[in-house]
């Protein structure tokens, strides 16, 4: 009897050790350990911003292969987080805005996620259920409103500062999604075809989410800050890449068929944005149409 427990133990433990690392992190909701970790909170401003222009930089002006299969949403905005000091104003509206645009381009299964119910299981639940339904000509798009962090964290990457995304968590207190997390977390998609866009501070950090086929859109520096503005009820980087740049099709300079393509939306966003610098990692060939 207790030469079979034993080699009942040894066979679990062969089972876990050859999961792939993606998949035993999507089934475990425990925080990541972390230490030094600061909150960069997300700046609200009065009145609205005064953007210049600048020189695109991610647009080439050729459509790449278009989407052949489903298209699946996340959709994340938190104005309201654990305690008051902490709160912002127009995240929801801008995860609402990326909703409407996302319905333009065709997006068939969206799940919105928004103030309290933004937790590490919630929003892990909906990145697994897509995981297990998409297959190579699919599309998904993983957007995020909030506030930013950073820390020394235990994700598997070795950068000595790490950047997270700000969420609730399952204990109703704060929780983070850091930047090695969230690549494990994405690793091994049937498809290549992701785009993620950040509308926090430090959002420039989130390039450990590169790989092929993908298009990260960040609406800092990876040691910036984000701003939403009172007038126009928006993050400023979700208002022009989204609102104006897909819902009004300001961002339409290639086709002028009222069609915009992710980089001309965020060349559009890069040139109206003021204290903020959005940076873009693009693995995408070409102009990825939505």
């Amino acid at each position: 009897m207790k030469k079979i427990l034993i080699c009942l133990i040894v066979l679990t433990l062969f089972v876990v050790m050859s999961l792939p690392s993606s998949v035993f992190s999507i089934s475990t909701n425990k925080p990541i350990n972390a230490s030094d970790i600061e909150l960069v909170k997300k700046v609200t401003v009065k009145g609205k911003p005064q953007g210049g222009k600048s020189s695109p930089t991610a647009a080439t002006g050729t459509i790449g292969v278009n989407c052949t299969g489903n298209k699946y949403a996340i959709v994340i905005g938190i104005n309201d987080y654990p305690g008051e000091a902490n709160d912002l104003q127009y995240c929801v509206n801008d995860a609402n805005s990326m909703v409407e645009a996302l319905v333009k381009y065709e997006y068939t299964n969206i799940q919105l996620i928004t103030d309290e119910n933004a937790t590490r299981s919630n929003i892990k639940s909906a990145i697994d259920s897509i995981r297990l339904s998409i297959s190579s000509g699919d599309e998904v798009f993983f957007f995020f409103s909030g506030h930013g962090a950073k820390g020394r964290a235990d994700d598997g990457d070795k950068e000595a500062v790490d950047e997270s995304i700000v969420i609730w968590g399952d204990d109703g207190d704060f929780d983070y999604l850091w930047d090695g997390e969230l690549k494990k977390i994405f690793e091994g998609f049937a498809t290549n075809r992701i785009i993620f866009v950040f509308d926090s501070c430090l959002s420039g950090g989130m390039t450990d989410l590169k790989a092929d086929g993908r298009v990260i859109n960040m609406a800092c520096s990876e040691s910036g800050v984000s701003y939403e503005f009172s007038d126009i009820k928006h993050g400023q980087f979700t208002y022009y890449f989204t609102v104006e740049g897909m819902l009004n099709n300001e961002a339409d300079t290639n086709t002028g068929d009222g069609s915009v393509t992710i980089e001309e939306a965020f060349d559009y966003a890069k040139a109206n944005c003021v204290y903020q610098k959005p940076t873009i990692s693009d693995s995408f060939t070409n102009d990825l149409l939505p």
